[in-house]
């Protein structure tokens, strides 16, 4: 009897290229924990804590009992992009027909599509750093190369023209903005994403617009889609966006992609293969969370008075921990820290051990900075209740008090 052969299958080098997503490692962990009986406080997800409004769910329902749980055309059902289009046209002011949309299994994988649409090997891509942790991930598997560019904190992260011109090549493809930003929760106001979009179109360079904190905003100050500035901008920008964050609908894995029509046909084609459609029921489940006006508008205005007044809070008690340097978001549901003094003053060489010893010791999960680009500061999302928010806030300054060196 012959011995079976060891294991030879070879991994293919694009996806051994890749790194897990740290926020989901970390959340793994912050549950194993859990599961061992651990009072976790876990500040890592990026994710609403408030279950779907039950408009959405009804609608689910009914879908379902409707029989509409077949295969859709691979872009979307035309009610739901039609709702896209008005709801962009009412509230970015950008207007788009039915062949420039596409509705997709989640935001993310808009950006990946995007991203097999547009890029050859050796195209690059310029992503400000701190960035979400798949961007890098997108560009990579689809052959391209990310160019970093450091977004500095007395300039609430956000890159400048001078910046942005010193890393552009005759290889350069296109931009990721994000605003409100994963992980730091700045937002660009229209006259920096002007500047930005002029150096753009003076370079043949596509904007991918990651529009999808669009809804959580803290200040005065209103979202601004880059595609909304110019008709020129407009023909050189895809934007992303999706209903996992403003509606709380992370698992329905709805998203979708406004741009040029050959770039949303393009990306449209890949999905056809890779996915053939976004989930059916999910999709009117997305319909009804636009097409309801009053129930939309509740949503908004309930989740963004809940998450400002988490905030501030939070962003209050944040500045009360020894060594701990922090600018305040703008917008989403995260605060970025500078906590290199704090590791330094706990006798940590990095701040990667410093959240490492602070999960160990007081049982807070955070996601460290070093994942986003920006090693000196670490990710906390409030996303969970104004209890947990404290006890974690109470449980970091003890952590530090206690390990001063």
């Amino acid at each position: 009897m012959l011995k079976s052969a060891p294991n030879k299958i070879a991994i293919s080098e694009r996806v051994r290229s890749l790194s897990p997503s740290p926020t989901l490692a970390i959340a793994a962990k912050a549950k194993a924990l859990k599961a061992e009986g651990h009072d976790v406080i876990g500040l890592g997800v990026g994710e609403p804590d408030f279950n779907t409004p039950d408009y959405i769910i009804q609608a689910a329902k009914q879908a379902m009992i409707d029989g509409n749980t077949k295969y859709t055309p691979t872009g979307g059902i035309p009610e739901l992009k039609q709702v896209i289009i008005d709801k962009l046209k009412e509230d970015n002011d950008v207007t788009y027909n039915p062949n420039e949309i596409i509705v997709t299994t989640g935001a993310k994988y808009a950006l990946y599509a995007a991203c097999q649409s547009l890029l050859n090997v050796g195209d690059e891509v310029i992503i400000p750093s701190p960035y979400w942790v798949s961007y890098p991930e997108h560009v990579k598997v689809a052959g391209g190369t990310p160019v970093y560019v450091d977004g500095l904190e007395k300039n609430d992260f956000k890159i400048t023209k001078e910046q942005l011109e010193s890393v552009i090549t005759e290889r350069t493809k296109a931009l990721i903005i994000n605003s409100p930003s994963n992980p730091t929760g700045m937002m660009y106001s229209k006259e920096e994403l002007a500047i930005l979009g002029e150096v753009c179109l003076q370079h043949n360079i596509v904007i991918i617009s990651d529009e999808i904190y669009e809804k959580l905003i803290y200040t005065t100050d209103d979202h601004v889609s880059i595609a909304a500035i110019s008709d020129e901008l407009k023909e050189q920008t895809i934007i992303i966006n999706g209903l996992s964050k403003s509606h709380a609908m992370t698992g329905w894995r709805i998203g979708y992609a406004a741009g040029p029509e050959s770039v949303i046909q393009a990306m449209t084609n890949h999905a056809s293969h890779a996915v053939s459609n976004p989930t059916s029921i999910a999709q009117y489940a997305a319909l009804e969370a636009y097409a309801n006006k009053e129930e939309n508008n509740k949503i908004y205005h309930d989740m963004q008075s809940i998450f400002n007044e988490r905030l501030n809070v939070f962003y209050n008690l944040i500045l009360e921990i020894p060594g701990v340097e922090c600018e305040k978001p703008h917008g989403a549901f995260y605060i970025f820290p500078n906590v290199k003094k704090a590791a330094t003053m706990n006798g940590f060489s990095t701040v990667d051990e410093w959240v490492e010893a602070l999960l160990e010791e007081e049982k807070v999960a955070l996601v460290p900075g070093s994942s986003f680009g920006a090693p000196d500061n670490v990710r906390l999302s409030y996303a969970t209740s104004m209890d947990l928010i404290m006890e974690a806030a109470s449980r970091m300054k003890r952590f530090v008090e206690n390990n001063l060196t």
